[in-house]
C-alpha cells in the first residue's frame, strides 16, 4: 500500500464553515470539490448541499421552478409517512425521483492548500430547467488561461453532464450540456491527444452491465463522440457494484494516472487507480487490485451518507507532490498528501 497521509486538520471544511444561501434552508453537506491552482492560490469548487428546515410530520425539499419569466426557489412538501427516506439522499414519490437536498457550487480559497475560506456567494447554481434539482461534483481542467469545469446537472429528467468555464473564478461562462442523461462523473484530459480533446465519463446502465468508465473525444470541447467503455467493475469487494472517474488524469512517464472511485454492494465508496496509455487512453495498462483509500476516520464512516470517500479534485505540485481532496460521508471535505512515485508503486 502506498504512502498516503491524511492531514491532521481533517476535515478541513464542514457545514459550519458557511451559511445557507437562502431563507428556509440549512447546509447539510460541503463535499466533493474540484481542485486547481490559480496563480499562487489553491482553489476548491465545492458542492454545497442544502436541505429544507423541516417541520414535525412533514418533509420538504427545495427545487427550482422555471415556469415563470424568472426561475424561483420553491419547496415541495409531503407528509412524512408518505415517503421512504431509508436513503437520505433521495426518495420516490409516485413515478418521480426527488433529491432530499439541492446543491450549488461554491469556491473556497487558500494560500497553503489546507486552510480554506468560502466565498460569500455561490459560484454556480441552478439557472436552467435541466438543473432544477441542482448542480453537483465538478472537475476542473486548465487550457491556456481558461479553466473548464464539468459538472452534473440534475433535474426531473435525470442527470447529465454540463460544462462551464472561467478565467478568474469570479465570472462564469456556461457552455451547456455536453453529455445527455443518464451520465455523470466526467473529467477532461489536460492536453489534446492526437489533436483531439479527450474525456472520461460514466454513463449509467440498467440492463446489460454495471456502471463503468468510458472514453470519448471532441474537436472543440462541445461535440463528443467515439465513445468506448474502457474500465468495468470487478469482483473485488470495493468495486463490485459500480465505478466512476475522479479528477483530471495526471501525465506520467508510465502513462496517464487516473483516480477513480469504486462502490461495494453495501454502498461503501473507496478510491482506486488505473494507468492509461499516453497515446491511446482507451488502452488500460494497469489498475490497482485494492483501493488506495478506504473510509476509516469517524467523519468518513459517519455522516449524511456514511462510509464514503469520493474524490474529484487533486493538485499536482513541484516535485511530484500531490494533494488529494475528497468528500467524506457526503458531509465534509478532507485532504491527503502523497507523491506521483508513491501512487505508481500501487501497481503490481
Amino acid at each position: 500500500m502506498t504512502s498516503i497521509i491524511r492531514h491532521p486538520k481533517n476535515p478541513i471544511l464542514t457545514t459550519k464553515d458557511l451559511a445557507p444561501s437562502s431563507d428556509g434552508l440549512e447546509v447539510v453537506g460541503v463535499f466533493n470539490p474540484g481542485a486547481c491552482k490559480f496563480g499562487d492560490e489553491y482553489i476548491l469548487i465545492a458542492r454545497v448541499a442544502e436541505g429544507c428546515l423541516q417541520e414535525k410530520g412533514w418533509f420538504k425539499v427545495p427545487v427550482m421552478n422555471f415556469k415563470g419569466e424568472k426561475p424561483i426557489l420553491e419547496f415541495k412538501t409531503w407528509k412524512s409517512d408518505e415517503i421512504d427516506l431509508s436513503d437520505p439522499r433521495k426518495f420516490w414519490y409516485g413515478s418521480q425521483l426527488y433529491l432530499s437536498s439541492m446543491s450549488h457550487l461554491r469556491v473556497a480559497r487558500s494560500s497553503d492548500g489546507v486552510n480554506f475560506t468560502f466565498d460569500s456567494k455561490p459560484f454556480l447554481c441552478a439557472e436552467y430547467p435541466d438543473e432544477s434539482f441542482g448542480v453537483e461534483d465538478t472537475r476542473v481542467t486548465q487550457f491556456g488561461n481558461t479553466y473548464y469545469f464539468t459538472y452534473t446537472a440534475v433535474s426531473q429528467d435525470s442527470h447529465g453532464v454540463s460544462m462551464a468555464s472561467t478565467k478568474d473564478f469570479e465570472h462564469v461562462k456556461r457552455l451547456g450540456m455536453i453529455l445527455p442523461p443518464e451520465n455523470k462523473d466526467t473529467c477532461l484530459f489536460p492536453e489534446k491527444i492526437n489533436g483531439r480533446y479527450m474525456a472520461l465519463h460514466r454513463p449509467l446502465s440498467d440492463h446489460f452491465s454495471l456502471p463503468s468508465i468510458w472514453c470519448c473525444e471532441s474537436p472543440d470541447l462541445t461535440h463528443w463522440g467515439n465513445h468506448s467503455c474502457i474500465l468495468r467493475p470487478t469482483e473485488n469487494k470495493y468495486e463490485s457494484e459500480k465505478i466512476g472517474v475522479g479528477p483530471e488524469p495526471i501525465k506520467t512517464e508510465d502513462g496517464w494516472l487516473v483516480l477513480y472511485h469504486g462502490v461495494s454492494d453495501d454502498s461503501v465508496y473507496t478510491l482506486y487507480l488505473c494507468l492509461l496509455d499516453l497515446e491511446d487512453p482507451r488502452k488500460v495498462l494497469k489498475r490497482t487490485r485494492q483501493p488506495i483509500l478506504v473510509p476509516q476516520d469517524p467523519w468518513e464512516k459517519n455522516g449524511f451518507f456514511p462510509n464514503v470517500i469520493f474524490s474529484n479534485g487533486w493538485i499536482k505540485e513541484a516535485g511530484g507532490h500531490i494533494l488529494i481532496y475528497f468528500g467524506a460521508a457526503d458531509e465534509s471535505i478532507c485532504v491527503a498528501e502523497t507523491t506521483v512515485d508513491d501512487l505508481l508503486e500501487n501497481f503490481d
